[in-house]
């Protein structure tokens, strides 16, 4: 067995977790599809935080390419002023708007990015993995894609072909191009695949690659010299280089490929490469094999979320289809925002957004089970103990049972949310506690046992109560990867910043140990965690 380094005596930081989004085309302003990826990453890394771990979580805009192009060109500005104003006029808000805690945000503009473009792309020449050809086939600049005849749909004569993802004619490209040998790399993938059976996810992912690279792997185009709006090769500045060639590189350069070995090394391999599974190809395939022919280390995962649906389409604005996160969480609020998308379709699927599905689940689950819970609670804590949360003398199989019930949902949210992603099936564990200790105040009825005011009545109203409440405690910690701003209204008013310290700081390995929130601590009731909705607003 290879011995493992001792952070403690070297002083070096260990591995991190690290996790990135796809960068976004900034052709546009964001809508719920790239929102969904972002707070699933967003949940990732503070699931991992929250376990203790050195965590970097990368998110991003991507900012060369024809598509930005045209954008900019149609708008009567450059392709930097356009890319300029979106990404800090909407994409940078938007992340804080829906409290996403990226560590790094990075733009292919950027001059660290570009140089270590360049940089990359040479010893690639360098190596002879590069030469110069010539190119001509079908080109979606929606995908900025170089599409196989066989994907293509009819259009609306026996010329035209359109795009499956777009549904918009795709262009036919005749120039004079440099090439990735990327056909010497399909055994090398399949070989990789195949010790690697966890590296794409889900398994219809998997599968759908295998079979992609067996049918044999042609070379790639890695530049055009139609337009210059894009890194020039640092061998040839007749040509830019290929969009994706240059946005897949964002993730090593971030990381501090070439400028920053100690960061790098603490950095690289990514732990997930988050992405749509219209851009499985790029990250399963083209990516492993530029780090191959570079003789840098793959990525450990690449997982692919299914696609938002609106009537049966792709959500997307070149549709018509993009809805504004800002639509949702101006009526719902951006917690259950953050919630709703998660628990409603599972992550790896495709997955349709429904306001009444939206509005149902926020009152069932959000309002009626979790909210009311936190309120009845503090009420009670309030009525019968003037706020002071009481010791728990009593205890009994009742308690237990609770206790337990916190134990499996613990376990069982870890597992999914932090290995699985499995987001879904994580938070319906945690909210089968909540659900478990609705019954427990239900069938205890502390209502009833308050008018018994024996010393065993007090002792037993004293023990239901702190049951509650350290349940609440322990909710309130497996929520805030997921609902940070409720969690911490949660926190707050259980009082117990105090004796344990920031919500943050609070370990999902120590969750479920019973007993942490200590007795004396004081229980105010604040602002209800999930208001009554408003009537839909009129569209």
């Amino acid at each position: 067995m290879a011995a493992t380094e001792d952070h403690s005596t070297t002083g070096a930081r260990p591995p991190a977790y690290y996790v990135t989004t796809p960068i976004y085309y900034v052709n546009d302003r964001p809508h719920l599809g790239h929102a969904y990826t972002t707070v699933a990453g967003d949940v990732l890394t503070r699931w991992h935080r929250q376990r203790g771990e050195n965590v970097w979580y990368l998110t991003g805009t991507d900012e060369h390419g024809q598509k930005i192009l045209r954008t900019a060109d149609a708008h009567g500005v450059s392709p930097q002023e356009w890319c300029d104003k979106l990404v800090e006029e909407a994409w940078k808000p938007l992340w804080q708007h829906l409290d996403i805690a990226n560590d790094d945000f990075i733009r292919t503009t950027q001059q660290r990015h570009t140089d270590r473009v360049q940089e990359f792309v040479q010893d690639l020449h360098d190596k002879g993995e590069i030469y110069k050809g010539g190119y001509s086939g079908p080109y979606c600049v929606g995908c900025e894609e170089y599409k196989l005849p066989g994907e293509l749909l009819p259009g609306a004569t026996e010329d035209e072909k359109l795009c499956p993802i777009h549904k918009k004619p795709v262009e036919w490209l005749e120039e004079e191009n440099y090439f990735f040998r990327l056909s010497a790399y399909g055994p090398k993938l399949l070989e990789f695949y195949a010790a690697n059976p966890g590296f794409i996810a889900p398994a219809t992912a998997r599968n759908e690659v295998l079979r992609f690279v067996e049918q044999g792997l042609q070379d790639l185009s890695i530049s055009r010299s139609t337009f210059n709006w894009g890194v020039p090769l640092p061998w040839d500045e007749k040509h830019v280089l290929y969009v994706w060639v240059d946005a897949l590189q964002n993730y090593i350069t971030a990381a501090g490929y070439g400028a920053d070995p100690e960061r790098f090394a603490e950095l690289w391999p990514a732990s997930v490469h988050l992405v749509g599974k219209d851009i499985l190809r790029f990250h399963a395939v083209i990516w492993p094999a530029m780090l191959m022919a570079a003789g840098l280390p793959l990525p450990k995962r690449v997982v692919a979320n299914g696609w938002l649906m609106v009537g049966g389409e792709k959500m997307s604005k070149s549709n018509l289809t993009g809805i504004a996160p800002q639509d949702l969480t101006s009526h719902f609020g951006v917690d259950a925002y953050r919630y709703y998308f998660l628990r409603a379709i599972p992550f790896g699927t495709d997955g349709s957004f429904s306001w009444e599905d939206f509005t149902a689940r926020y009152t069932s689950e959000l309002a009626n089970d979790f909210g009311n819970l936190a309120s009845r609670v503090a009420a009670m804590v309030g009525k019968y103990h003037e706020g002071v949360l009481p010791a728990a003398t009593a205890a009994g199989d009742a308690e237990q049972a609770v206790a337990d019930g916190l134990t499996k949902a613990a376990g069982l949210a870890d597992l999914k949310i932090g290995e699985e992603l499995d987001f879904a099936a994580g938070i319906a564990a945690i909210f089968e506690f909540v659900k478990l200790v609705n019954g427990y105040l239900t069938e205890q009825e502390p209502w009833k046992v308050a008018k018994d005011t024996s010393e065993e009545g007090r002792a037993r109203l004293a023990t239901v109560l702190y049951t509650a409440a350290e349940a609440l405690r322990a909710t309130a910690v497996l929520l805030n990867p997921l609902m940070p701003g409720t969690a911490q209204k949660l926190w707050d008013s259980l009082g117990a910043e105090e004796p344990l310290g920031a919500l943050a700081a609070q370990t999902i390995g120590t969750v479920a140990d019973w007993g942490r929130l200590p007795a004396g601590v004081i229980v105010t009731k604040g602002d209800i965690l999930f208001p009554r909705l408003e009537e839909k607003p009129a569209s």
